[in-house]
């Protein structure tokens, strides 16, 4: 269990918000976690449950459906959700769509989406990757073209979670291709529209309970209502965005870290070998010392990081330096976790073996750790 007590980032009433996250958790995902991995998705009835316990979508204001909280329980569900070795795409939907569909949503927009999405009913996407652009957003191909009062969206993305669950998704296109990046538009493109199909769910080393999916758009026509915010400034609504989006990351990286750790903790403390418990080796003790170390900063850190997001302060380079530091050291304690297991480590019925294997794509999604260190090296 998470120990929050003397964290600086939160007060008494995200203590309960926490007890009710744990126990929606230990209902509804804890006793399917297994199944959600091998079925490639989380089921319609956990995002309901979470709907209704109040954890999905809390920032957003009470007039669509929402608690009209601050980021902080957003914070506390993606620290609970990565404690208990789960991808599920909770914090996608509430951290990132939400947060796009708030900041730039029309009110049309907003009654439509934001009350499914906090009850569970409605899941949502964002389509940014495609087979030839990642990072450089600015060389996306799929396009949004005026015809009319609509759009006639073409192209295909990849990567996408929640892509097989998803009713609709939010997607990265080019309303005017000859501008580059100005001419790029954010254009909401329900699940239903004629054109529209999901390819595979895809076949990842880890995060297997989060559907992935390729998405494709053959002449998909939407009312060009369903453009998000003004026309031509997408990528600027995107970088905006960006903070939070990797704040999100590293609140689950502490989460899965710590579990990681405490994983480890126990099992070496429970093993014997050479007729001592693993715990007595002074290199065990050595690398765990190492491990408390981090995760001691980390904690504060992250802290500074909710703090300082809330109040508006956290800049896109903090943001950057953050889930560069907060992923790769997430990547660290877990190895070391599992290499302290030993063979049994390396089973996929020890926890250790699946915290491990979803790690790996921290370092990736949200900007990959080169990204992040040639962002930063422009604020030097």
């Amino acid at each position: 269990m998470l120990d929050a007590a003397e964290r600086t980032a939160y007060g008494e009433d995200h203590a309960q918000f926490r007890d009710t996250v744990r126990r929606v958790f230990d209902r509804h995902m804890v006793p399917n976690l297994d199944r959600y991995e091998a079925e490639g998705v989380v089921d319609r009835d956990a995002w309901k449950a979470a709907g209704e316990g109040g954890l999905l979508c809390p920032t957003v204001p009470e007039e669509y459906g929402g608690l009209g909280l601050d980021y902080r329980y957003n914070a506390v569900v993606a620290e609970e959700l990565a404690y208990i070795g789960s991808s599920a795409g909770f914090t996608l939907q509430s951290d990132i769509i939400a947060g796009y569909l708030e900041a730039y949503g029309s009110e049309e927009q907003k009654a439509k989406f934001l009350p499914g999405m906090i009850s569970g009913d409605v899941i949502g996407a964002i389509a940014m990757t495609e087979p030839g652009a990642g990072s450089d957003l600015q060389g996306v191909r799929t396009t949004a073209i005026r015809d009319g009062n609509h759009y006639v969206v073409n192209g295909s993305k990849t990567y996408i979670t929640n892509g097989q669950n998803a009713d609709f998704v939010i997607v990265v296109a080019k309303t005017d291709p000859a501008l580059g990046a100005k001419g790029i538009s954010l254009v909401i493109v329900e699940a239903d529209r004629d054109g529209f199909s999901r390819g595979r769910n895809l076949d990842k080393i880890g995060q297997h309970s989060a559907d992935t999916s390729e998405l494709f758009f053959a002449d998909v026509r939407v009312p060009i209502t369903n453009c998000l915010g003004t026309e031509g400034q997408g990528f600027a609504q995107l970088m905006n965005q960006l903070p939070q989006e990797r704040l999100s990351i590293c609140c689950s990286a502490m989460g899965a870290a710590q579990r990681g750790f405490d994983e480890a903790v126990a099992f070496v403390k429970g093993r014997a070998a050479f007729g001592k418990t693993i715990m007595d080796f002074q290199n065990t003790r050595f690398e765990l010392a190492s491990m408390k170390a981090k995760l001691q900063a980390g904690w504060a850190h992250l802290d500074w990081a909710i703090n300082r997001h809330c109040e508006g302060k956290l800049t896109t380079y903090e943001a950057s330096a953050a889930k560069l530091w907060f992923t790769e050291m997430q990547w660290e304690v877990l190895d070391a976790s599992l290499q302290l297991h030993g063979g049994a480590g390396y089973m996929n019925e020890y926890p250790i073996a699946r915290l491990w294997r979803d790690a790996r794509v921290q370092r990736i999604y949200g900007g990959t750790s080169e990204i992040m260190k040639e962002l930063l090296s422009r604020s030097i």
